[in-house]
């Protein structure tokens, strides 16, 4: 067989079955990404013959005798970037990238008639981090780049250091590499709830030629931890074992097998034979609390840090302020009703996987998908009493996080493969993988109760909260506690009380995800308190005007007041005030004939990083040739704190961003760094940057001084040199001196993430409502954001805008459904409903005028926040249309129609003459 691949011939036989995707990865063409295995997502599609095609599906045979294009072979022999890529650059239409290759090899064969029906055209490509509105403008030559330039670099559209090799398919993602050697893990995972693995005979497995180890929980370490990721892992509910032989969920890994080639591997997992005893199984977290139901794990409470193992109840969080029953007597009005969230998955493109090995001093290397590579090296070390020197985790460009790459859920089990075979392995989860073996949003159920007074005031507020934090804690504890933070702090009310519990059940695990359980929160009280004003006669805007928290205020909970948490720069009147302009604003779209018409409001306030601590360092130096390197530990995976942090640092010393290479994501780079969450990459690891730049230029003036005796005052950064009166000393000629006398310009920065300030966000939506179908049509999207001094409107609009639009999907249509044995039923892209380029509306992003006095430079954070509001705002917006207030996600088109099917049926009692 011959193929011609961007102009060079390849000869070799593809495997019988294999499709053109892996063809072309083996062979070096790693622009070609795997993002869903079954034609859904389009981040693999190349062109044959100069017709695009989704690789994944296209078997390799096909393309005998056929010419085959990539990403990498857009561009011109010479170099030069093909229109569509160069448009991409210009507009920077992506944020991780993993799904550009894609878009550009589909975009670059559309027609003219095709260009202009683009929701048709790319219905065949996903996005899961911009909204699609960064893709459109790429498409239709909009430019938003700035070019670099000497002088303030910070609140400029600066370009993402990696933009040219994302367009040209050449970034390199965590399985871009090519390892000699390499084998490769499949996992036998857990048909039962619920089971004791009372017996395991691998022997047939070992006899799958190519096979070179099945990996059980004899093999296993017998210590329990946490997959979660926090500063402080004791913190964590110690729940988890490597490989254990009791199983909690449908899914739980039971074995795992390594072998030459993943078929191998997955034959051998198909014979291995496992003897299971069955046992009872609980999955509703309501039963799992009620005395009797069938505990999850029966551990020691305080070893395993779990409040009520007997009870199910892995953390809970009770408090009041005032009395809660007084100020519910003192309303005119209470309003009380349960609000319920669903399981949401992540859907990251790049899935979860390593890739591991050992260096030549025998050092075990892991190079992974994971926000946190120290935190994770961290656990490795703990989980197999390796000192940290003898472990390294390299996080390359990551393919997309959403929280959900906070977890160790794969580093574990091939650092265990490669210390027990001595050679490569690597490990990557398939798209139904990540259903049923990673995690998942945390489902809620919320009931608020809140009373107020005729005149609008807000006399008290109560919650009862119950997530669901599945067969493992995970962040269950974590994500309970600040799911009633902020969301009861944003309202001043004399009187306030929680009870909250996270509770295990024998579901797939729930983890980290935006908004870390505000989202769920909010849902329930913006929503109740929506309710309230309207059947108080109130305009909800106002109402909610007159009880949010303002710049003097305390932000208390019933859980207590943060010390460290701080208003350090307010901006929610401002949000307040988009929205009520944009109210009064006729809306450029008209809903048809006989639709519903309404609109809704909801704010949010989060946290800037987590309590507790969240550690970041940095380091910045000059290089030989005057230029600057800039380690920093963060993560890089479409959150664009790579483009932050060369313009933080660029802007301290006087050079432009180009001038600045930036190593990141390397334990063996740079000191400690928590990782990239919380909303921290510019507010925690910015301020390391800033610090480390702050002291290098330091450094620079101070040498410049002490060599040509001037004084100090007298002199200041420049590109490329220091000036001083009467002269220039060239940054080279300066590196050069310095080394000669046996000193190195180089300087760190370091910010323990404390004190933190808030963020605020409001969302406004009208909508249009079909009362014969059901179908929901958002005619207008504005969003209001308070991020201080923004870094890169161009980028920190881009993170808004791809919040909302994954908080669209979560309220729209998203939901990871199980079946009565608490097995994933929804464990493809066709059937879990992403948010597709047609779904999204454009959001119209306003930013408001403020400056943090803690964050570096202003800044506050604005990657988790804006996903928070939006869910109960196209909620208010829905009952303002309809008149039915909707207390359960997703508000799908069947659950609106039979609501209003329900109201049109129910008979209405007779008017008075």
């Amino acid at each position: 067989m011959r193929i011609e691949v961007n102009g060079r011939s390849h000869e070799a036989e593809p495997r019988p079955g294999q499709c053109l995707r892996t063809y072309l990865r083996e062979r070096g063409w790693f622009g070609v990404k795997k993002g869903c295995d079954a034609g859904d997502c389009g981040a693999c599609t190349v062109h044959v013959d100069g017709e695009p095609v989704h690789s994944c599906v296209y078997p390799a045979f096909r393309a005998d005798g056929r010419t085959v294009t990539t990403v990498e072979g857009l561009a011109s022999p010479e170099g030069e970037l093909h229109p569509v890529q160069q448009r991409f650059l210009d507009a920077q239409g992506f944020q991780c990238g993993f799904c550009t290759a894609g878009f550009l090899m589909t975009t670059a064969a559309l027609s003219e008639d095709q260009l202009g029906d683009l929701p048709r055209a790319f219905k065949g490509n996903l996005c899961r981090c911009t909204g699609y509105r960064a893709i459109e403008d790429a498409v239709r030559g909009v430019r938003h780049v700035e070019e670099p330039s000497p002088g303030e670099s910070v609140g400029r559209n600066l370009p993402a250091p990696a933009g040219p090799q994302v367009v040209t398919g050449t970034a390199r993602y965590t399985f871009d590499i090519d390892v000699p050697g390499l084998l490769h893990m499949k996992l036998l995972r857990s048909p039962h709830a619920h089971a004791r693995i009372t017996a395991i005979d691998t022997s047939a497995a070992l006899r799958v030629p190519g096979v070179h180890a099945v990996l059980t929980h004899h093999d296993a370490p017998e210590r329990h931890y946490s997959t979660a990721r926090h500063e402080h892992p004791e913190e964590d509910p110690a729940d988890t074992r490597l490989l254990d032989d009791t199983v909690r969920h449908v899914g739980q890994r039971v074995a795992a097998v390594v072998a030459d080639s993943e078929a191998a591997a997955e034959e051998g997992c198909r014979r291995v034979e496992v003897t299971y005893e069955v046992l009872p199984a609980v999955l509703d977290p309501e039963e799992a609390m009620r005395p009797g139901a069938p505990v999850v794990h029966d551990k020691d409470p305080s070893a395993a840090r779990i409040s009520r193992p007997r009870a199910n109840v892995v953390g809970e969080a009770h408090g009041e302020i005032g009395d809660v029953e007084a100020g519910f007597a003192a309303a005119d009005l209470v309003y009380e009703e349960t609000f319920r969230t669903q399981r949401v998955q992540h859907a990251s493109l790049e899935t979860h996987g390593a890739v591991a090995w050992l260096d030549e001093d025998g050092r075990l290397t892991v190079r992974t998908s994971s926000q946190t590579p120290f935190l994770t090296r961290r656990a490795l070390c703990a989980l197999f009493d390796l000192p940290e020197d003898r472990v390294r985790v390299v996080a390359g460009r990551v393919g997309g996080g959403f929280g959900g790459k906070q977890e160790m859920l794969v580093e574990d089990i091939v650092a265990l493969a490669v210390l027990r075979l001595r050679r490569p392995v690597k490990l990557e989860y398939t798209r139904a993988e990540q259903f049923h073996g990673a995690t998942t949003r945390h489902p809620f159920t919320v009931r608020v109760k809140a009373g107020a007074r005729r005149d609008g005031t807000l006399t008290a507020l109560q919650l009862e909260v119950v997530s669901n934090t599945g067969a493992y804690g995970n962040h269950g504890p974590a994500v309970m506690f600040h799911s009633v933070g902020e969301s009861t702090a944003m309202y001043r009310a004399a009187h306030k009380k929680v009870d909250a519990y996270s509770v295990y059940t024998r579901t797939v695990p729930a983890g980290a995800f935006r908004g870390y359980g505000l989202g769920q929160v909010l849902f329930a009280v913006e929503s109740a308190l929506d309710e309230l004003a309207r059947r108080l006669g109130l305009d909800p805007v106002g109402f909610k005007a007159r009880n949010m928290i303002g710049p003097g205020d305390a932000m208390l909970t019933p859980g207590g007041h943060e010390e460290d948490l701080h208003i350090a720069s307010y901006g929610l009147d401002q949000c307040l005030s988009v929205v009520r302009r944009a109210r009064a604003q006729p809306c450029p779209r008209e809903a048809p004939d006989g639709w519903l018409v309404g609109e809704g409001t909801a704010l949010s306030m989060i946290a800037t990083g987590p309590p507790g601590g969240h550690i970041a360092d940095a380091r910045a130096a000059v290089l030989p040739d005057g230029s600057f390197d800039l380690a920093v530990g963060t993560a890089e995976f479409g959150n664009g704190t790579t483009t932050v942090h060369r313009q933080i640092a660029a802007g301290e010393l006087a050079t432009t961003v180009d001038r600045i290479t930036i190593r990141q994501s390397d334990t063996d780079v740079v000191r400690h760094d928590t990782g990239a969450f919380a909303s921290t990459g510019t507010v925690v690891a910015g301020k390391a940057t800033l610090l480390a730049a702050r002291a290098l230029a330091d450094l620079l003036l101070d040498f410049t001084a002490a060599r040509l005796r001037v004084p100090r005052a007298d002199c200041r950064l420049a590109p490329e040199a220091v000036l001083y009166p009467g002269g220039r000393l060239g940054l080279k000629e300066l590196y050069a001196a310095v080394r000669a006398v046996g000193v190195e310009l180089t300087a760190d920065g370091h910010f323990g993430g404390t004190p933190r300030s808030v963020a605020f966000n409001a969302q406004w939506f009208r909508v249009a409502v079909d009362p014969g179908t059901g179908e929901i049509r958002i005619l207008r999207s504005v969003h209001a954001a308070d991020a201080g001094k923004v870094m890169n409107p161009m980028q920190c609009r881009g993170q808004v805008e791809g919040g909302v639009a994954q908080a669209l999907g979560a309220a729209l249509f998203e939901h990871v459904r199980l079946d009565a044995r608490g097995a994933v039923e929804t464990a493809a892209f066709r059937r879990y409903r992403l948010p597709q380029y047609a779904d999204v509306p454009r959001t119209e992003v306003h930013f408001m005028e403020t400056a943090d006095a803690i964050g570096p430079l202003g800044a506050k954070s604005m990657s988790e926040s804006p996903f928070n509001p939006v869910a109960p705002a196209l909620a208010n917006a829905l009952r303002d249309a309809t008149g039915v207030r909707f207390t359960e996600l997703p508000l799908t088109r069947d659950r609106v129609w039979r609501a209003l099917d329900a109201v049109r049926r129910t008979p209405r009692p007779p008017v008075s003459p």
